[in-house]
């Protein structure tokens, strides 16, 4: 009697096409369909099903039995919805003392804080600064109109392009504080954060110093001169002027002190202040600009093209000591007796009838902007706008200092700075990811809009000569821009003092701070002892230290000094915050997926040399003294700092930087950030050498876009003298087709007496140094059940098992031969069924992909699977947050899988896999007899679908055959391939030559309850997998780890449940890390 058994397709079975495409609804034996709901025991149960066959569907029948092939890998990792609840209610913060966490406790936690009050105000607060009142007017006058728009302009864009630059570092991750330290700390290693990070923390405690000595000025020049203690009895020269701010700037500084050492709440509060004056203020000279005029003005004194010191003496008033009378004072000044005879200046002679009053802010009526068009540089002592030596004896306006374009440049760029303030409090945003970008351009742009328009309005309004007259000399000591405000001078007096005051606390307040991030990182030993603090939080030691620097740029005493100090230092900074956004943008690490889209690598590039231009140009000697410091701070943290972890003649070159690299990265493994799959690819050869599917290659090419490490290896059974010509010949066929398929990497080929053993040692011992792969590649073992040899299937478990061994990930493509070639472009979607937290190795693969222009097209959609206890509507909101923090764009779904009865198709598919395979375990029979028995064991279970022998005497089982077959009526070769390894037994004819026999305890087997319910799951995944991803172009999901025992071919029988019916599956298994995170 010919026996054949093969798994056909009933009419119980159907395809229903709903409205989201065909759903596979699978049948059961004897035309019963399955029971999707607890509804007890079907027909078929209760008909056919003894009590203790009964009992084994009835038992576990908890929600964990649902997932029963995955339970080994939920004991050793967390369950996703834990995980999504961990990881999307992350909140960005800095260490918190325990007097903070109690007070936090004891208060109602304060409303997260928007775009407008979290962003944009403090980087208006801190962009505007005591330059905007004291030194415009005399940059507008000294620089010309057009030069010093110029000017403010190349300032403003190189802070807009670092703006755009710190955005897409700033959304690439959550920035727990730090600001721009963290930034590129953790973008351009340890070395290059600590450096930058201490010029940044220079640069802001130089910056207090700045603020200081501006309201100092302020307070004694133009607000009440008579405090001063020193008394200025030589007009020629600024020394008693220096020492009073001085002694002044150093009292306030210690005011201060006491201010930033009660704490943050009273520096907060003063903000809140200090902001109110800065806009009342900006507000106030607006009106005034349109408000000037001349009637209204305040008068100079002009002696011919000469601006002349506001003298009023004894019986001189305001109003007639401006003239050339042999009374008057300025007679007096320019004239003397010599030899009996009376001697005047010469040219006080030839514009003695040409010294006159005159408006000196005429308004815009006035037509002044021609004149101050063009720039008027002096000399240090010359006669502002001249290169004449003037004498301040006389009353004649001299300049302080020597003027060039260069300098100016170094004293404006401070009032551009301060754009860090809104990543810095990044932790206090409701979603940092959308404010920073929109809060720091937006105050950027506002504080540019002013600048630029200040300029042109000053120019407009203002005469030259007093533009030019710093101090304002000419109106008796006042502020010229407070002359222009509205309504009244003190306006602008008040406002700038305290929005000074509080500027200057505001860096005190940050600097100490930073040093401590800077000292708690541990990346330079010598600055351990400041990352101590109170039981406050409040960093004392740091705040001590600060003062001490501060104080050095108070004895300075000149702004005009102090602030090239801080425009090195912030430049330095900014062009570190560029690099790194460029560094990340042309190395494209996986990491790198800032929300914020409007950054280009050319932007940043030009940003970066924006600021050394602007270095060099301003001091190229404080340039090369900012760029040592750096360098030697660099230096000594490569060689004493911590380690930490946060990506012919030249050949003999390329030898030595191999090999300096090799050495730098056996340090440790890479960050998370820097973590992307570095490939090993295990081929199979055909018995002619040939690649047997050479689309795992085009798969590995697509996934790594050329980035990373990739070796492609394979075994050869055999000796190897015997096989070394073999092996040689195998090399050059994988190179010729990783060629083909333009994949970048390595080869090589071992030969081993053992495929098995040969495979083993591949995984363990391939690469060198830190360059070794982190990631496995390997083919599905395809027509495992069809073949004469078990060995197939037991080399792919012991290999899963070895790569799993090795903490190693795993990536198993099925349908290998259906994946795109690097030709095409597929548009749909991804699919990734997210059932077990693997270190986010789901998510990254998919985003990896879309990298490459053959899945750039396809969208990505993300399920996951609820347990009973879980609050799937949750899980969904946590996700979906969890997807935004990492800045991944896909569709999200929660599937519940409801507790169901295990059905009678499970149960008879788990009994027919057991029956086989305790079979073939107690004999060991040929493949024609091992069908015979096969065949047997069915006749024996199900006596009623034995048909009445015919001349061929043919018995049939019929089961649903692939869907493609009801929905397509057509087979095609691959579809071939994918029904042969569809169901468990398929085979030809046989015709047995010996009557088989077997014991009774075979064909009584009852299945065991693990086997039943890890059935149920594959069953039931693969139902609702089918279901909802029968249309997409890729389905990546979990692998389930392998037996830990026995049970080996019972596990490659899950996986084939698990993804029937799809055409192309990534099955994957994390390597036990974290390969993805939020953070920036």
């Amino acid at each position: 009697m010919s026996v054949r058994f093969q798994v056909t397709k009933t009419e119980a079975d159907r395809v229903e096409l709903g409205s989201e495409g065909p759903t596979l609804t699978y049948g059961s034996v004897n035309g019963e369909e399955p029971s999707l709901e607890n509804k007890g025991p079907s027909k078929f149960e209760e008909e056919h099903l003894n009590p203790t066959e009964k009992e084994c569907l009835t038992t576990n029948n908890g929600g964990e039995k649902n997932m029963a092939l995955y339970e080994e890998e939920f004991e050793r990792r967390p369950k996703i919805s834990n995980v999504l609840s961990s990881l999307a209610n992350y909140q960005g913060f800095t260490i918190q003392s325990e007097h903070d966490v109690k007070m936090s406790s004891a208060k109602p936690q304060a409303a997260k804080l928007g775009t407008l009050l979290g962003v944009y105000l403090p980087c208006i607060q801190n962009i505007f600064g005591v330059i905007l009142f004291i030194r415009m007017t005399w940059l507008v006058g000294t620089a010309g109109t057009m030069e010093c728009f110029f000017l403010v302009f190349m300032c403003c864009c190189t802070t807009m392009l670092t703006a755009i630059s710190m955005s897409a570092i700033a959304t690439n991750g959550v920035v727990p504080g730090g600001g721009s330290y963290f930034m590129i700390s953790r973008a351009l290693g340890a070395e290059f954060g600590g450096a930058v990070g201490i010029l940044f923390y220079l640069g802001t405690t130089f910056a207090s110093a700045m603020y200081i000595i501006g309201a100092i000025e302020i307070l004694l020049v133009y607000m009440a001169p008579s405090m001063a203690i020193f008394d200025d009895n030589d007009p020629s020269t600024t020394g008693d002027l220096f020492n009073n701010f001085r002694i002044y700037g150093s009292c306030l500084l210690v005011l201060l002190f006491f201010c930033v050492f009660l704490g943050v709440q009273f520096v907060s509060k003063f903000a809140t202040l200090s902001l109110g004056c800065v806009i009342l203020s900006i507000l106030s000279i607006y009106i005034g600009i349109f408000a000037s005029n001349p009637d209204s003005s305040v008068k100079i004194c002009m002696l011919g093209d000469r601006l002349m010191k506001e003298q009023i003496i004894s019986n001189f008033t305001k109003s007639n000591w401006c003239t050339a009378d042999p009374a008057g004072i300025l007679h007096q000044r320019y004239c003397g007796i010599d030899n009996g005879s009376l001697v005047c200046d010469p040219f006080f002679d030839a514009n003695k009838d040409n010294v006159r009053f005159i408006a000196g802010i005429p308004g815009l009526a006035g037509n002044v902007f021609t004149a101050n068009g063009m720039s008027r540089y002096s000399e240090e002592d010359k006669i502002i706008g001249s290169d004449t030596a003037g004498d301040t004896k006389r009353g004649e306006v001299v300049a302080d200092i020597t003027t060039t374009f260069t300098v100016l440049l170094a004293i404006f760029f401070p009032s551009v700075t301060g754009i860090m303030a809104g990543s810095n409090r990044s932790g206090d945003l409701a979603d940092a990811q959308k404010s920073i970008p929109i809060g720091t351009i937006c105050a950027i742009l506002t504080t540019s809009f002013v600048y630029l328009t200040c300029v042109l309005f000053f120019g407009g309004v203002v005469e030259g000569e007093l533009l030019r007259d710093k101090f304002g000399d000419s109106i008796g000591g006042g502020l010229v821009v407070a002359n222009i405000a509205w309504p009244h001078p003190w306006v602008i007096l008040v406002g700038s003092l305290l929005s000074t005051i509080g500027a200057g606390l505001q860096s005190l307040t940050g600097a100490p701070r930073l040093l401590q991030a800077i000292a708690s990182d541990g990346i330079i030993p010598f600055l351990n002892v400041f990352k101590v603090t109170t039981k406050k939080g409040e960093p004392v030691r740091a705040l001590m230290l600060t003062v001490a620097i501060s104080e050095i740029g108070i004895l300075i005493a000149s702004l005009d000094y102090v602030a090239p100090i801080i425009t090195m230092f912030f430049l330095m900074c900014y062009g570190f915050v560029n690099l790194a956004c460029a560094l990340q943008t042309l190395l494209k690490t996986p990491n790198w997926r800032p929300r914020f889209r409007f950054y280009h690598w050319t932007l940043s590039l030009f940003g970066l040399g924006l600021c050394i231009a602007l270095m060099f140009i301003s001091s190229w000697y404080y340039a090369l003294v900012a760029l040592l410091i750096a360098g030697c701070i660099y230096k000594y943290i490569e060689y004493k700092g911590a380690e930490k972890e946060w990506g012919d003649g030249i050949r003999g070159l390329a030898m030595s930087a191999a090999r300096y690299s090799l050495l730098r990265l056996e340090d440790g493994p890479p960050h998370t950030k820097n973590w992307r799959p570095q490939l090993l690819v295990l081929l199979k050869l055909n018995g002619d050498l040939e690649v047997k599917h050479k689309n795992m290659l085009t798969f590995a090419g697509q996934l790594k876009a050329g980035k990373g490490l990739t070796i492609v290896s394979t075994v050869l059974e055999g000796s190897y003298s015997e096989r070394f010509a073999d092996a040689q010949a195998a090399k050059q066929v994988i190179d010729l087709c990783m060629k083909e398929t333009k994949v970048k990497g390595f080869s090589d080929v071992l030969v081993s007496e053992d495929i098995a053993s040969g495979l083993n040692h591949i995984v363990q011992i391939m690469g060198i140094g830190g360059m070794r792969h982190n990631t496995v590649m390997m083919g599905w073992p395809y027509g495992w059940r069809h073949s004469e040899d078990d060995k197939a299937w037991k080399i792919f478990i012991n290999t899963v098992r070895c790569v799993s061994g090795g903490h190693l990930a795993l990536l198993i493509p099925k349908g290998v031969d259906m994946f795109p070639d690097n030709t095409q472009k597929m548009v749909g979607t991804i699919d990734i069924w997210w059932i077990v937290h693997d270190g986010g190795m789901l998510m990254l693969l998919p985003f990896l992909l879309k990298q490459q222009k053959v899945w750039k097209n396809c969208r990505m959609r993300i399920f996951t699977v609820a347990q009973m206890e879980d609050n799937s509507i949750q899980m969904k909101k946590d996700l979906q947050t969890f997807l935004y923090h990492l800045r991944i764009e896909a569709d999200v779904q929660v599937i519940e899988l409801f507790d169901t009865d295990i059905t009678a198709y499970t149960y008879e598919r788990t009994l027919m896999m057991e029956q086989r395979t305790k079979i073939l375990k107690e004999i060991k029979l040929s493949r024609k007899e091992s069908l015979a028995v096969a065949q047997a064991i069915v006749d024996h279970s199900h006596p009623s679908l034995v048909k009445t022998p015919t001349k061929t005497s043919d018995i049939k089982i019929n089961i649903t055959p692939p869907m493609a077959d009801i929905v397509d009526g057509e087979h095609n070769d691959e579809e071939k391939i994918s029904e042969m390894n569809l169901y468990t037994f398929s085979a030809p004819n046989p015709k047995p030559s010996k009557k088989t026999t077997f014991s009774n305890d075979v064909t009584e087997i009852i299945p065991d309850d693990q086997n039943i319910r890890r059935m149920h799951t594959a069953v039931r995944l693969n139902e609702v997998i089918v279901q909802k991803s029968h249309d997409a172009q890729l389905v990546i999901l979990n692998l389930p780890g392998p037996p830990r025992s026995a049970g080996d071919q019972n596990y490659m029988e899950y996986l084939e449940v698990l993804t029937e019916g799809l055409d192309r599956v990534l099955m994957v298994r994390g390597g036990g890390r974290e390969v993805i995170t939020i953070y920036s």
